[in-house]
């Protein structure tokens, strides 16, 4: 029988670095960027993201990102193709 593929799973304390970001979001004293320079989170996913990078910076047990895995299955998979030139050949008359 083949193994059945392993769910992608988040520690606990990694959902508790989230869910303090997410408070800190609905108090509106969340920033983004380096030292909170880059503004105030306006968004749930923002915060959410926020919650994540922090966990990953403590070493904390969190999937890889995304969008890193998805460009890199493309990139495997995308054909290379090449374009014959069609060059109108002028008729003298």
């Amino acid at each position: 029988m083949a193994r059945k593929a392993k769910k992608r799973r988040y520690s606990r304390s990694a959902g508790s670095d989230v869910e303090s970001e997410m408070r800190r979001y609905k108090k509106g004293t969340a920033k983004s960027g380096r030292g909170g320079r880059g503004g105030r989170v306006k968004s749930r996913k923002q915060a959410i993201a926020i919650g994540l990078s922090k966990a990953r910076k403590k070493g904390k047990k969190v999937p890889k990102k995304a969008s890193k895995r998805k460009t890199a299955k493309k990139a495997s998979k995308k054909k290379k193709t090449t374009r014959k030139s069609s060059k109108r050949k002028s008729s003298k008359r």
